[in-house]
């Protein structure tokens, strides 16, 4: 229809290949595509001239009409992904959620800033990739040896927080510094349920200290694993800085075994487009900084963005 609006203002198809940066071929190959569609002849031939019929120059009218909507609709859609105050969706599992969701509401705060909705989202990790189709950004937890997320969302790693063993302040092993898996097998567990990261750290534990361990309640929130600690309930794995401290828990590293999961932020490629969600990245990635900045000897998390990563 373009080729039809201009061919009326220019006269020949020659002219229009030339305002289009085609070939006249080309030109003309789309104007026979245009006329199979139209029960009534759209051109002819005025001497050497291709020109409008009466058809073809109502339908050259319309062509304006076309553009015009359709650069009123890019315009909507550049504007929607350049608006630095849009809606940007976060979602986390309940312990990120704890720490990252008031920081990141304080440092979103004030005008042109985007305007974060967030909700907690306490999955499996498998089912964390799924999340992506609900919310622009979702941050997720996994262990060093779990399968990488899949090719179909972005992926990178905001913290990698250590697993502490977590025991009551008057537990023996209280006084040790650090503990290791034949110091700890003997003792009731407390764990999270199956399907979960920490799984996998305390069967490595059973592993390395060559018998199984006696897990006796299963907890997911870490909040309540802490008051089931305090009140001698058993021993737990609880991370190092995103878990709220009790007054009665000590927190004591674990050698022996690797015990360390990731934060990792995972959303759909496309999501980035936007300027809102772009921020929004940015400002997660500081409040890891400061998180992580409490603890010295933290290591350094990933800081590009890119296609999926491990």
């Amino acid at each position: 229809m373009r080729i039809l609006r201009e061919l009326g203002e220019l006269g020949s198809v020659s002219a229009v290949a030339e305002a289009m940066h085609v070939t006249p071929s080309a030109i003309s190959q789309q104007l026979r595509l245009l006329q199979r569609s139209s029960p009534v002849p759209l051109t002819e031939r005025a001497g050497r001239r291709m020109v409008l019929t009466d058809a073809g120059q109502a339908l050259a009218g319309a062509a304006i009409e076309v553009e015009t909507a359709l650069a009123r609709a890019r315009h909507t859609v550049t504007d929607f992904a350049e608006r630095p105050d849009g809606d940007v969706s976060v979602a986390a599992f309940h312990s990120a959620a704890a720490v990252f969701f008031p920081l990141l509401l304080h440092g979103l705060a004030g005008p042109e800033r985007p305007r974060v909705t967030l909700a907690d989202e306490d999955v499996a990790q498998d089912r964390f990739p799924r999340l992506t189709r609900d919310y622009d950004l979702v941050l997720a937890h996994r262990l060093d040896h779990a399968p990488a997320w899949p090719r179909t969302v972005t992926a990178a790693t905001l913290l990698r927080e250590p697993l502490d063993v977590a025991l009551p302040t008057d537990h023996p092993l209280a006084s040790k510094r650090q503990l290791f898996p034949r110091d700890v097998a003997d003792q009731p567990w407390i764990t999270v349920h199956d399907g979960f990261p920490l799984m996998a750290t305390i069967e490595a534990i059973g592993a390395v200290a060559n018998r199984r361990l006696d897990v006796v309640h299963r907890i997911n929130e870490f909040s309540v694993v802490a008051e089931a600690v305090a009140a001698g309930g058993g021993l737990a794995l609880m991370p190092r800085w995103t878990s709220r401290p009790h007054p009665a828990v000590v927190l004591r590293p674990l050698s022996g075994v690797h015990a360390e999961r990731h934060i990792d932020v995972l959303h759909r490629p496309e999501r980035t487009a936007r300027k809102a969600v772009q921020t929004v990245l940015a400002e997660l990635r500081r409040v890891a900084a400061a998180i992580q900045s409490r603890d010295p000897h933290a290591p350094q998390p990933d800081v590009e963005f890119g296609p999926r990563n491990g």
